[in-house]
């Protein structure tokens, strides 16, 4: 019975396993119309898959987010099986019509059959989109730290010490350094040379670093090292914090810089993974103190000793401007040198402040230094002199406005990067510029002090113009300056304080206290400070500032505060007060804003519990800048307030503040309003529906804008520059005289799914009716141009339109599924000085094209009057049609090209195509003198790369990856009058990888290649393997 029932199911089995496949191929032959309609289905639900991650990835690359590789290999795959279903369904179109009157029985069932397996294969590739909990991630950012630096010069004591911590860092029994010294000798720069090198060496997975300070903060340090590691942290405590750092940081290979120590810190709390247990992380400290080596317990101690009296002299001519000739000034100024006490910073401080004075000067000079002794630093005598030669440096400054300038500085905690933009509002209200009529000449001043003190080495400049640092020992310096008799500033910025500091007299004579960078827990119920000017507060977020607090400050002119909570009302007696920063504050009674009526500059950021603007704003006459910034829950600005404020020039409106501009006659806030500022000249706000711009409008001439139209984009900082940016609008919505006060000057232009969009200006037709004289002027400053979605472009810069080629430096165009050719060039018209100008494009650095299929050429007409000497990044992927990238005489021009990637472009056969417009051949003189990068994949059409006269060019060439270019022959060819060294070598001396696929050799026969420095060599699908070896040495 048993033997039956196992007999039965596996006959039972059988059967199945024969029915199904039978009935498969039953339904092959007879339900050829089922397929149709199936797979029509599928490849509509890939296709708007497809689009929305595209849509996603745009946001994601526009917001510099490093896109996920599952996901990019997902639009890989869902493109190339898109191509495929489209060749499938010529197919299937060809043959329909004979499958439905005369069946052929055979083809029908293996069309049928392909059918089904794509049915299969798209409706994978569809639930596979589905499992992508992102799109994208926070790219780490880029280590500008350990960029090469023109501030380290090597000294005989810069070059021992980096010699002692390069051969520290290669020993498995040392994993702590220490870096001592005096202030300004220079510790700080040759650590960062230190960190440069070792990743150069490739010695560790990260190199890290952070600045610790005299009153560190461990969140500080744990934000530095998360930003250059790309961690995002959740967690809201220290300690979580630090557990997820550990983390991220524990079993990798880490050098960590921890600069400017004066305590002994706990590596644990901050989250650093060190000891016996792990080993493969190595930390470097700097400190002005010896001891700090010993309580961190470093095995390797090693001090940077001041310059020798000929190295120090050797820096402090150079700086001074002397000459060998000026043997009595010589004389004098050695004397000076000798006072720096090979102190460099001193040096070069003071060498500047003495440039081009008189031997009078340099006299006086040097006596000052002989008899000038710090009064607070008796007990540290390695920095009276120091002290002494920067308040020399200080004396000699020009103006007393430069001097206030630097003295606002040393308000801001140590090390702390000082926006030049809350600079210039303090400045403003402090009454720094009362000659200067507006806020933006206030701004110049402001920016040219700073640019006056960092060439006097007064103030060190960072990674943007937007921000500038003061070292500490000049901070130290600022700081004895400004508490003195004659400016009486209070300073105690960055010290963590959670108590007021001291009794109130300490206050009463203070015109300038800074209490920033601290968490302030309570305050005194009133303070008596009658010649207090500036006030710079920090508090905790849940503390009451008492109602009479201000009451004994009847002359503040500036405050800013930073978190509690504050009733405007407090400050009904403050009536001297012009500029008021109030951040992440709980604001109330705001209508008491209307008493305040010296009001210069008012500033709200991140205020999260103003839900309106009141009315009686409307009365402060006298604003001349109102700053709106990431107040998300403001819906309300009453309707004319903003025209109302006839003083204002600049209107900030931004990060995801007020949008909701009337545009039916409603009681908020209208854009025409603007065009009631006489004096409006700095714009930044978002205007999400076209509605809300009436045709007529025409935006007002401005100095420096960023408007949004639509969605899409975010505006994140002050407007330094003229960027328009218009997302998920219809162009033809839009009257294009409504920009034409700005297109004479803006300098970025981005568009983002603009239906209707047809080129640069939205619309030829539009321009030419409504456009004036000055459309010449138009678009002759753009810089920046970025495009994506815009399905209905042609042409993005036609000919008419030339003139926006002079000051290009970027372009970025992507899924622009209509785009044919992005540079019309055209001719020079008739007596145009064309010829005697810069040639086109000759200021173009980045071009990047994705995802255009329609894409046949990036510049065409005759390029006699073009030139492409600034490129240095060009991108390509995915066009299709695009059959060569550059003309023989572009090609000529292309001396700083460092990076060509090109991937996808199947009908691509030639990079430089043999001869251009004027029919002229390819030039022997071709070269590439820059070019790093050379990366080309799943170019199918492609025969060769270059010509072989170009490989003795390539001497910088460290990067060769060619794939899946399965019609390759060689990289580089015979080209008609090519020709050979001599002997037939090239060497190419830097060229570190080489990965090739399917191509037969690197050049003609009797071609070898030199490759010194080759680390990785990838070699696949090659069946004459031999020959290509042969070539390469």
């Amino acid at each position: 019975m048993a033997i039956e029932s196992v007999g039965g199911s596996i006959l039972s089995k059988i059967a199945e396993l024969l029915v199904e496949p039978t009935i498969r191929q039953f339904r092959y032959m007879f339900c050829f119309n089922n397929f149709v309609q199936e797979f029509n289905e599928q490849k509509k639900n890939l296709a708007l898959t497809l689009d929305r991650l595209q849509n996603a990835v745009e946001v994601a690359e526009r917001n510099a987010e490093e896109i996920e590789k599952d996901v990019n290999k997902w639009l890989e795959d869902a493109k190339n099986e898109i191509e495929g279903v489209n060749r499938l369904e010529n197919e299937k179109g060809k043959n329909s019509k004979c499958f439905n009157w005369c069946p052929n029985w055979i083809p029908q069932f293996k069309l049928s059959k392909a059918l089904a397996k794509k049915i299969e294969t798209l409706k994978k590739l569809e639930e596979n989109s589905r499992k992508f909990p992102k799109v994208s991630h926070k790219a780490p950012l880029q280590d500008t730290e350990f960029l090469p630096s023109k501030g380290f010069t090597p000294s005989e004591s810069s070059k021992e010490a980096f010699e002692q911590i390069m051969k520290a860092l290669k020993d498995d029994n040392v994993n702590m350094i220490g870096l001592y010294g005096m202030g300004g000798v220079g510790k700080t720069t040759l650590v960062k040379e230190v960190g440069r090198k070792a990743k150069e060496l490739q010695l560790f997975n990260e190199v890290l670093m952070a600045t610790v300070s005299q009153n560190p903060h461990v969140t500080d340090m744990q934000d530095q090292m998360a930003d250059s590691l790309g961690l995002h942290f959740d967690e809201k405590s220290k300690e979580g914090r630090a557990g997820r750092l550990w983390q991220r940081l524990q079993g990798k290979k880490m050098l960590i810089i921890l600069d400017d120590v004066w305590k002994d810190i706990d590596l644990k709390e901050i989250g650093i993974p060190f000891g016996d247990a792990h080993r493969s992380c190595k930390i470097v400290i700097t400190t002005r103190l010896e001891n700090i080596c010993s309580y961190m317990e470093c095995q390797q101690k090693v001090f940077l000793r001041v310059l020798s009296e000929e190295e120090a002299w050797a820096l402090f001519k150079i700086n001074a401007g002397l000459r060998d000739e000026d043997s009595d000034l010589n004389r004098v100024a050695k004397e000076v040198a000798r006072e720096c006490q090979g102190l460099p910073l001193a040096l070069v401080a003071v060498g500047k402040a003495l440039k081009d004075k008189s031997e009078h000067e340099w006299e006086v000079a040097s006596e000052e230094l002989k008899k000038s002794q710090s009064r607070h630093v008796e007990t540290f005598d390695d920095r009276r002199n120091a002290y002494a030669c920067l308040k020399l440096s200080y004396d000699y400054l020009k103006h007393e406005e430069t001097k206030l300038c630097f003295l606002l500085c040393c308000l801001f905690s140590e090390d702390y990067n000082i926006p030049i933009e809350e600079l210039t509002r303090y400045a403003v209200g402090y009454g720094l510029y009362q000659d200067v009529k507006f806020i933006e000449g206030a701004r110049k001043r402001v920016y040219m002090e700073i640019e006056n003190l960092k060439a006097c080495c007064m103030l060190l400049g960072t990674e943007t113009e937007e921000y500038v640092q003061m070292h500490d020992l000049v901070r130290d310096v600022a700081i004895q300056i400004a508490s003195s008799e004659k400016y009486r500033f209070m300073v105690k910025a960055g010290f963590g304080l959670k108590e007021w500091p001291m009794s109130n007299r300490r206050f009463e004579g203070c015109t300038v206290i800074s209490l920033m960078g601290n968490k302030l827990a309570e305050l005194p119920q009133g303070l008596v400070c009658p010649q207090l000017k500036v006030l710079l507060l920090e508090l905790d977020d849940g503390l009451n500032v008492p109602e009479r607090f201000f009451e004994g400050m009847k002359e503040i002119e500036v405050l800013s505060l930073k978190g509690g909570c504050l009733s405007l009302q407090s400050l009904e007696f403050s009536t001297n007060l012009q500029s008021l920063l109030l951040v992440k504050c709980i604001c109330k009674d705001l209508v008491s804003l209307r008493k305040l009526q010296r009001l210069k500059i008012l500033v709200f950021m991140w205020c999260d519990s103003i839900k309106e603007l009141p009315e009686e704003m409307g009365e402060l006459k006298e604003l001349r800048l109102l700053d709106v910034t990431g107040c998300m829950y403001v819906a309300s600005i009453p309707v004319n307030l903003i025209g109302r404020l006839k003083m204002l020039e600049e209107l900030l409106i931004w990060d995801g503040s007020f949008t909701g501009w009337d545009s039916t006659g409603g009681m908020n806030a209208r854009v025409t309003e603007l065009n009631s500022l006489s004096h409006l000249a700095v714009l930044s706000l978002t205007i999400p529906k076209v509605e809300c711009i009436p045709r007529d409008f025409v935006f007002p001439r401005l100095l420096k804008y960023d408007i949004v139209l639509g969605n899409g984009y975010s505006i994140t900082a002050y407007p330094i520059s003229k960027r328009l940016y218009l997302g998920d609008i219809s162009a033809t919505s839009l009257n294009a005289k409504t920009f034409e006060q700005l297109f004479p000057t803006v300098s970025q232009i981005g568009f983002s799914n603009v239906e209707g969009l047809e080129n640069i200006v939205l619309s030829s037709d539009q321009m030419t009716t409504h456009g004036h004289g000055s459309q010449k002027d138009f678009l002759q400053r753009l810089e920046h141009v970025e495009v994506a979605a815009c399905g209905d472009i042609r042409t993005l810069f036609p000919a008419k339109w030339r003139q926006a080629l002079k000051n290009l430096r970027s372009v970025e165009i992507n899924h622009c599924n209509s785009l044919e050719e992005i540079f019309e060039l055209g001719e020079a018209d008739e007596g145009s000085s064309e010829e005697k100008e810069l040639p086109l494009l000759s200021s173009l650095t980045e071009l990047q094209l994705s995802w255009l299929p329609e894409l046949k050429w990036i510049w065409k007409g005759p390029s006699r009057h073009v030139s492409l000497q600034s490129l240095n990044h060009l991108e390509l992927w995915y066009l299709s049609k695009l059959t060569f990238i550059f003309t023989p005489s572009l090609a000529q021009s292309l001396i700083h090209l460092e990076t060509l990637r090109i991937e996808y472009c199947r009908g691509l056969k030639h990079l430089i195509r043999e001869k251009d417009d004027e029919r002229e051949i390819i030039p022997e003189s071709l070269r590439f003198p820059k070019l790093k990068t050379l990366s080309i994949s799943d170019c199918d059409k492609l025969e060769h790369v270059f010509p072989v006269s170009v490989s003795p060019s390539l001497l910088n060439l460290e990067q060769i990856k060619i794939t899946f270019a399965d019609n390759l022959k060689q990289i580089f060819y015979s080209g008609e009058g090519d020709a050979l060294t001599r002997d037939g070598i090239i060497n190419f001396p830097r060229l570190r990888e080489l990965s090739l696929s399917c191509c037969s050799f690197f050049g003609p026969k009797n071609f070898t290649a030199q490759l010194p420095s080759l680390q990785e060599l990838t070699i696949k699908g090659h069946q004459e393997l031999s020959n290509l070896l042969t070539q390469l040495h």
